[in-house]
């Protein structure tokens, strides 16, 4: 957790050669985002009770001081010692909560996004645990910083509707409360769509493909509201990778990445699934990356829901350059909804219970049938 914030060195490298990454991706065309913890902050010694909130400020740097004392904890932290304002937000329990409405403390964390833009390379930012304070001071860190025309995302983890250990069929409640969030920025930040995340899984774990369609036949998460503003994935670190908090089910992540990497919204890739999985996920993952660059779907494309049914999701997405067609689940039957070949559909993309068709605008069609190739892909499923 964040203590030194301006201290890079750590057990991956030092700031210079964070800085020298930074150079490289953004020389290979990616724009490298930093996780930005200002939640909460861990203390670096205890007052006389033995409570942590004192704050050193041990690397010189330009902009305000970050030896910061009680004064910077909110109050609801009575176990720290705060003496600011309350929390305008949910709390943290692991570390001492930070009093956002101290402009003083404001102003230092904007001179740290400065830094973090100018002196290290970042592009924009990737804010940790965003609802533990007010989405309004969003805006004076992006605006402040000079990122409101890059990516920043916040990561908005909102509880989702159940009823009792089944996960509810209507989720408009907490893709609501992501909307309120973006719009309490200003729209100064992107979010993760944590709506999308929990529906897909249960519908893929428990062969539920009717939740991907919500009452008004549109997708059941952030992106079914406002693609543009939402960020769709699998699993983060948080929810998969070692902490596993509510992972993906194991057995259907290609699933997963059938449909976020062929939908709309914004989707990312695990690194843990990408380089550590094993080739063959690897493989399918590169494959659905080209696919969509290929037909040019991006966070607004079209999506139209043609089947969602309990065996069977069916979407037919627009992007600039063509269409895509996705089915996923393990009815072999597709009926009339197979894409018709003479129309220019050819198979892209294919594994267990799930296939990708593509149509380019002004492609003639392909060369395999597209029936057989539908066949094969649900045989392969079996």
């Amino acid at each position: 957790m964040p203590g030194q914030l301006y201290n890079l060195t750590s057990a991956y490298g030092n700031e210079q050669q964070l800085v020298e990454l930074n150079e490289a991706l953004k020389a290979a065309g990616i724009a490298p985002l930093a996780d930005i913890v200002i939640n909460h902050r861990c203390a670096d010694s205890q007052d006389e009770q033995g409570r942590w909130n004192n704050y050193h400020d041990d690397v010189d740097h330009d902009g305000h001081p970050i030896d910061w004392g009680q004064w910077a904890i909110t109050c609801d932290d009575k176990e720290f010692g705060g003496q600011g304002n309350k929390d305008t937000g949910e709390d943290f329990w692991g570390a001492p909560d930070l009093d956002h409405t101290n402009s003083h403390l404001r102003e230092a964390l904007v001179h740290w996004l400065q830094h973090l833009r100018d002196n290290v390379g970042f592009t924009g930012w990737r804010f940790d645990f965003a609802k533990g304070y007010g989405a309004k001071y969003i805006q004076q860190y992006v605006e402040g910083s000079g990122t409101q025309d890059d990516l920043n995302v916040g990561e908005m983890w909102t509880d989702l509707h159940w009823d009792d250990t089944t996960l509810g069929p209507n989720q408009d409640d907490a893709r609501q409360r992501i909307c309120d969030w973006i719009d309490g920025t200003k729209r100064r930040s992107t979010a993760f769509d944590f709506v999308t995340k929990g529906v897909l899984q249960e519908a893929v774990k428990n062969c539920e493909y009717w939740r991907l369609a919500d009452s008004q036949n549109k997708a059941p998460g952030l992106i079914g509201w406002w693609p543009q503003r939402a960020v769709t994935f699998v699993d983060n670190h948080d929810t998969g990778s070692t902490q596993a908090h509510w992972p993906f089910p194991s057995d259907r992540v290609a699933q997963g990445y059938a449909y976020i990497l062929s939908h709309p919204g914004m989707p990312c890739v695990a690194f843990d699934h990408y380089f550590d999985w094993g080739s063959k996920l690897q493989g399918e993952i590169n494959t659905l990356m080209q696919v969509r660059r290929d037909a040019g779907i991006v966070a607004k494309s079209k999506l139209e829901i043609l089947c969602a049914e309990d065996d069977m999701y069916v979407g037919r997405i627009t992007g600039t350059k063509g269409s895509l067609m996705l089915k996923l689940g393990p009815r072999y039957d597709m009926g009339s909804l197979v894409p018709d070949a003479k129309a220019g559909w050819s198979k892209a993309a294919k594994g267990k219970d799930y296939c990708v068709w593509i149509k380019l605008d002004g492609e003639e069609a392909a060369a395999e049938p597209v029936t057989e190739a539908a066949a094969e892909a649900v045989a392969e499923q079996q």
